[in-house]
């Protein structure tokens, strides 16, 4: 396989798009760099604390720990002979005082193949800064690099601390006192009593050396935090500071680790981020040649923040490797989202299958078979956590849905003939009923489910009892679902011998002409969104009729379907979760958790859906490529906005669409990956259809 290809530089203007004046403008863009254990690094361009996720090495800890804040921040000086100081960077910020964001001499961001760079430029003295993880370590290296202005040049660096669970408020108490210990040139900080390994540092650089002057700083402001409606001020911990030489031909590198000091040096910096570059290098080669280079290429390496070998589950780990298999799963979104059954079906595709990441695929398919309980796989691992919650009725569904696809591009029969018993126990578990009210009705064949206090579809925001969604009953895109796994499991079937082909086949037909019947809302040219209740919403899961592998919805009300999807809910970055015409409708999703929940699934827009709809749109009006299109070509600016070269979760329902919830979300970059791939292909295959009828006999 050949590596030498162009790496995907994205370069973001400084200052951002907009009133440079106003402070939130230089703290709004973000960036992410992950470990492949769910581990990660992330915070503001400028440097500044905004959230509680917001840390140099977050890293991912075995259960009961979960992910876990070990290094906060490192306020970074340029020490001049004289005696002066000059901060690089950002600073904590502890006042509301506007220049107390403090966005420093930062004069440019980019990233190269997905690492974050930072370019300072202090009165001529110009430093490059790099930010990125090993894989599979929960390390973090920063590195320094004096680029012009001078031979040789002074760093000082302060690291701050608090050790908790990501999750936990900045509020929460900074426990024991910490205690720093000296090996030479190697340190750890230690928490007695939390049961956690060290943070261990060590600075290859010239002239390093490290002064110990203990600081606690006081009432740290966290503004998102603030502005979501959580305990916003905190502190942190200092144990002194580093002092190093960067010169113009030795580079300076600071390395944090929860690992031993043996597996975090293993290899020196310049080989670590060798060795990294190479890895994506890879992964770029391996993913469809569409996808090799350009903004393509930024989605493929953007993917691989989400796929993981959880750490932690040891038993699991144990059990996959006696059968010479291997634990894989997905984060659903960073910061604060574990690995999700529905999400990681949903994004199998994007993320693995067209980027030549086919073992990983069944890697994740084999792992969650091993979880299905009662029919059911997981609806997500909380944090921390070896078992997982099943209170989901779409999550199994997708999972035949997934697996189609696996097989499409990879034809591992094998695993079809692994994994197939267990999708027969499925698919008898919701015939004859199981957890939370889900089964078959005899009566019209179509699928139910529902249970007090419960939300088990996709739009599932509850505040305490409150569940704000909660389409009990026969829901539109539960049912599309239900008939297409029928449908694939009737082929599965007569591939593997097995005589309930003929029995898939009856339910499947019955199902099939009872949707028709009715989840047809023919006053509004569309779906019923839940037919039990006769919710006549216009919402977009009745897209999945008509998207997916088997279409239940007949084919003549397509297009009234796509026209009023159309015109009610497409956006230029995905779907709106309801109509503003609807008088529950929410333009914004902002405020407190309650206000956001409110409008979580009652207008805002949702990115992945962008993906069903094309496909939708596709098969109504397969001519039609430039109309799919503008589903999708908006995300291209967006990688400016929000987490650089990722995709965010959620946007606002009205111009200017602002992106909020999960910075970086699986299935949303998951989707417009495989769009985009999907749409490319489409041109290229029309332009040779051109090219050889304009061809001479």
């Amino acid at each position: 396989m050949a590596l030498a290809m162009t790496q995907p530089i994205r370069c973001v203007r400084w200052p951002p798009v907009g009133d440079a004046s106003h402070p939130d403008v230089l703290v709004t863009p973000e960036w992410l760099v992950t470990n492949g254990l769910g581990g990660y690094a992330s915070g503001t361009v400028a440097g500044v604390l905004t959230r509680r996720y917001h840390g140099l090495l977050v890293a991912a800890l075995p259960a009961p720990h979960g992910r876990m804040v070990m290094l906060t921040h490192l306020a970074e000086q340029v020490r001049y002979p004289d005696g002066r100081r000059v901060e690089l960077g950002g600073r904590e910020r502890t006042s509301d005082a506007p220049d107390a964001h403090g966005t420093g001499y930062l004069v440019e961001f980019r990233l190269e193949a997905g690492l974050p760079v930072w370019r300072y430029d202090v009165n001529g003295l110009v430093l490059e800064k790099r930010v990125f993880l090993p894989h599979l370590q929960n390390t973090v290296q920063v590195m320094y690099e004096l680029v012009s202005g001078a031979d040789r040049v002074e760093l000082g660096l302060r690291p701050s601390v608090h050790f908790r669970p990501q999750d936990d408020p900045v509020s929460a108490p900074l426990g024991s006192p910490y205690e720093l210990r000296a090996i030479g040139d190697q340190y750890e900080i230690d928490l007695k009593g939390a049961g956690l390994p060290p943070l261990r540092l060590k600075l290859a650089g010239e002239d390093a050396t490290f002064t110990l002057k203990g600081r606690r700083l006081e009432n740290v402001l966290y503004p998102v935090e603030e502005s979501r409606g959580y305990q916003a001020r905190g502190d942190l911990w200092s144990p002194g500071y580093f002092r190093f030489i960067v010169s113009a031909q030795t580079r300076a590198t600071l390395i944090a680790s929860t690992e031993t000091f043996e597996t975090m040096t293993v290899l020196g910096p310049d080989a670590a981020l060798d060795a990294e570059r190479r890895r994506r290098t890879r992964l770029l080669a391996c993913a469809v040649p569409e996808a090799r280079e350009g903004v393509l290429a930024e989605l493929v390496l953007a993917a691989d923040q989400f796929i993981i070998r959880p750490a932690g589950r040891t038993e699991e780990t144990s059990r996959a490797h006696a059968s010479g298999d291997e634990v894989r799963t997905v984060i659903a979104g960073y910061h604060w989202f574990t690995d999700w059954g529905r999400d990681t079906m949903i994004s199998l595709e994007g993320l693995t299958l067209v980027t030549g990441r086919h073992a990983e695929a069944g890697h994740i398919l084999r792992t969650f078979a091993h979880y299905v309980r009662d029919g059911l796989i997981p609806n997500m691992f909380p944090e921390g956590e070896k078992e997982g919650l099943y209170h989901t009725a779409d999550a199994t569904l997708w999972f035949f849905h997934a697996t189609k696809r696996y097989l499409d591009w990879s034809d591992d029969q094998p695993t079809l003939s692994l994994l197939y018993p267990t999708l027969k126990r499925i698919v008898d578990a919701h015939v004859h009923g199981t957890r939370f009210g889900i089964h078959a009705d005899p009566a019209d064949g179509l699928l139910s489910q529902g249970a007090a206090g419960y939300q088990l579809t996709w739009m599932d925001a509850k505040v305490g009892d409150w569940v704000v969604t909660p389409r009990r009953g026969k829901a539109v895109e539960i049912n599309a679902l239900w008939y297409n796994a029928l449908r694939l499991m009737e082929h599965w079937a007569e591939q593997q011998g097995d005589s309930a082909a003929a029995d898939y086949r009856a339910r499947s037909e019955q199902a099939q002409q009872s949707f028709n019947e009715r989840f047809w809302f023919s006053r509004g040219g569309y779906l019923y969104d839940v037919v039990d209740t006769d919710d006549s919403k216009c919402r977009p899961n009745q897209v999945l009729a008509i998207a997916l592998d088997y279409p239940v919805l007949a084919p003549a009300r397509w297009e009234s379907v796509m026209r009023a999807v159309a015109d009610q809910l497409l956006t230029p970055l995905g779907l709106r979760s309801l109509a503003p015409s609807d008088p529950e409708f929410k333009a914004r999703y902002h405020g407190d958790l309650r206000a956001r929940d409110a409008a979580y699934h009652q207008g805002t827009v949702w990115a992945w859906l962008a993906g069903p709809f094309v496909d939708a749109w596709q098969k109504t009006l397969p001519g039609d490529v430039a109309g799919a299109r503008t589903a999708v070509d908006d995300f291209v600016a967006h990688l400016d906005e929000a987490c650089i070269g990722s995709i965010s979760e959620i946007f606002d329902a009205e111009a200017p669409f602002t992106a909020r919830g999960c910075i970086a979300q699986a299935w949303s970059v998951a989707e417009v990956l495989r769009l985009w791939i999907k749409l490319a292909a489409t041109t290229r295959q029309k332009e040779l259809a051109v090219a050889s009828r304009l061809r001479p006999a």
